[in-house]
């Protein structure tokens, strides 16, 4: 962390925007829905793109927001010191945050509704949950972090309900293209709910690291973490089932039918392993920080594997 003061890019593109970890989480179950579709012949390629689009806008949006909350409910917390610092001098103020917010809802309300033409009302309830699902880890009365759910929604929303999501924008979009009744949920393969779990580990992994270097930030706030409730060990511990069951996943998948193309994931193990020892051992800010950062490319390249992988077979 330096000692000099932010300047606005680095705020809004490192510390806000952080291309490096947000447009790798939008893209990992995106690619996988996609490969899914391409395996059993319903890919449609724009559907993907503005499946993509619409998640890793609706993400940011929520990133924003947490931001916002934070400054604004603990101005004096250290836990992000050059946004608080940018916050007192003026560099960055609420109102920036706002108009941010607004401006990513503003570009997603196209997508959405280019989706509810093509998808109806289905495939308005998937983004309503994701919205949901985005808004919820910090706004309202009692935001799921003080739940001690944000865990699950983590894993379910990246490794179920955004592949689902993403096979049914594809095979809408087909239906329409086709003139087609409208899809109903029940046409999604078991599939859908089951190739993108190894995807929602990793993600959750990336999670369970940010709130291990936050914990004791989390406590203050209220927040119910697994790092608050159950402390580092129960991070770590989680963060080992998480990470084995995202690599015995490809073996299963292969068992249950796909080519051994689907166990092309696994050569990421050697990038896992060397994450894994940092998080086992640190809790400080500076040590982890960067983790979050690999552990997000470690997610895509796996993501983009196993896509490669589905597809193939």
């Amino acid at each position: 962390m330096s000692n000099a003061a932010p300047t606005r890019k680095r705020i809004w593109v490192d510390l806000l925007v952080y291309p490096t970890h947000t447009l790798p989480i939008a893209a990992a179950p995106v690619m996988v829905g996609a490969a899914l579709a391409s395996h059993d012949h319903v890919f449609a390629p724009m559907a993907v793109a503005l499946a993509f689009l619409g998640s890793w806008l609706i993400h940011l949006a929520g990133l924003f927001t947490d931001t916002h909350e934070l400054l604004r409910r603990y101005p004096q917390e250290v836990e992000h010191p050059d946004l608080t610092n940018a916050l007192r001098d003026g560099t960055l103020t609420l109102g920036q945050l706002k108009v941010a917010i607004a401006a990513c809802l503003l570009v997603v309300i196209p997508v959405a509704v280019c989706f509810l033409v093509v998808g109806g009302v289905n495939a308005l309830a998937i983004g309503v949950v994701g919205v949901v699902a985005s808004f919820g880890y910090s706004v309202s009365a009692r935001p799921y972090t003080t739940l001690g759910i944000a865990e699950p929604i983590f894993f379910a929303m990246f490794g179920i309900v955004a592949i689902a999501g993403t096979y049914y924008a594809q095979i809408a979009w087909l239906a329409a293209a086709a003139s087609q009744p409208v899809p109903s949920l029940a046409a999604l393969p078991p599939a859908a709910y089951l190739v993108g779990l190894p995807v929602g580990a990793l993600v959750t992994n990336i999670l369970l690291i940010d709130d291990l270097e936050d914990r004791q930030f989390d406590t203050r706030k209220g927040w119910r973490t697994v790092a608050v409730c159950f402390g580092p060990a129960g991070s770590r511990l989680l963060y080992c089932l998480l990470s084995l069951l995202a690599y015995l996943a490809p073996l299963v998948l292969w068992a249950l039918g796909y080519t051994a193309w689907v166990l092309l994931p696994l050569v990421t193990l050697p990038l896992a392993l060397r994450i894994l020892p940092v998080v086992m051992t640190h809790d400080d800010e500076p040590t982890l920080e960067p983790m979050t950062a690999k552990a997000a490319l470690l997610t895509f390249t796996y993501a983009a594997l196993l896509a490669i992988g589905i597809a193939a077979g």
